[in-house]
């Protein structure tokens, strides 16, 4: 395994990779890694020749006020699980390489699509997520790049910019990946104390209880997120910022709940921002 924090010295080795006629995958991470990091990773090596892991958390998608500074890091332990799971390259650049003197060049994608879910209260993000992502694609020029599922409105974010760029590459959305009481695995996990990890399985079981509902024939949206609003707020550390049941393709709101559908969550527990998702076929 190798590793580059500069641009041009990693564009190098992938050229000859390029060369050689390896395809490419790629895993674009903030780090701190959980088994939802390392399942993109390996979903990455079973299908592509090369893969190349980012490590870098990038400063453009935090609002003001939110946890940049304190994002949780561990680089040494991230590169020991890279290359233990026979990861080939790892780009952990600093800020400076990513953003040096100077820069003013930003790619956002406008609409209803990064208006609404998260969007709505953390206003510049996807903005900061967009710019960095056309980014690193640039630099590895993946054939495939992998994202995870619980980050729902990310994935739809970053496949609509591939497809109105006409980039020559392929966004692969891959499982959620939970704990084995269901809360989805998160780097921002390790922010709870006990009390606010056993209140935070309110997001997921929520979800459960839209499923319920809807297998027992129910298609009401506010009907469903009425329920599943109720049962979030049993926890009394629990702020809801959205419960939303919108259209997968595009995240509009739906009424009646029919279709290719995305029930999506969002709640501070205590400090801490938390988001879940379930994604059903009606």
């Amino acid at each position: 395994m190798q590793v580059f924090n500069e641009i041009n010295a990693l564009k190098h080795a992938l050229s000859i990779e390029r060369k050689d006629g390896k395809k490419i995958g790629f895993v674009p991470t903030m780090g701190f890694f959980h088994d939802g990091h390392m399942s993109l990773m390996k979903e990455a090596i079973n299908e592509t020749d090369c893969v190349v892991v980012s490590i870098f958390v990038n400063p453009t998608q935090f609002g003001p006020g939110e946890d940049f500074e304190s994002y949780p890091r561990n680089m040494e332990r991230d590169l020991k699980l890279c290359e233990e799971l026979g990861v080939h390259y790892v780009f952990t650049p600093e800020v400076s390489e990513m953003y040096p003197a100077g820069y003013s060049t930003f790619v956002e994608c406008e609409g209803g699509i990064t208006h609404t879910l998260c969007g709505a209260s953390r206003p510049g993000h996807f903005k900061g997520v967009t710019s960095v992502v056309n980014k690193l694609f640039n630099i590895v020029e993946p054939d495939l790049a992998f994202f995870g599922q619980k980050d729902a409105q990310q994935v739809a974010v970053l496949d609509k910019m591939v497809r109105d760029l006409n980039m020559n590459l392929k966004i692969i959305p891959c499982p959620i990946m939970r704990e084995n009481d269901g809360l989805a695995m998160s780097s921002r996990n390790v922010y709870l104390n006990a009390i606010e990890r056993k209140e935070a399985l309110v997001l997921s079981e929520s979800l459960k209880i839209a499923s319920s509902l809807i297998q027992d024939g129910e298609r009401n949206s506010n009907k469903i997120i009425e329920q599943m609003k109720a049962h979030i707020m049993t926890a009394s550390s629990a702020v809801i910022d959205y419960v939303q049941i919108v259209e997968n393709d595009n995240l509009s709101d739906i009424d009646t709940v029919v279709g290719d559908v995305l029930f999506a969550v969002a709640v501070r527990i205590g400090k801490t921002r938390l988001i879940d998702n379930m994604r059903m076929t009606i």
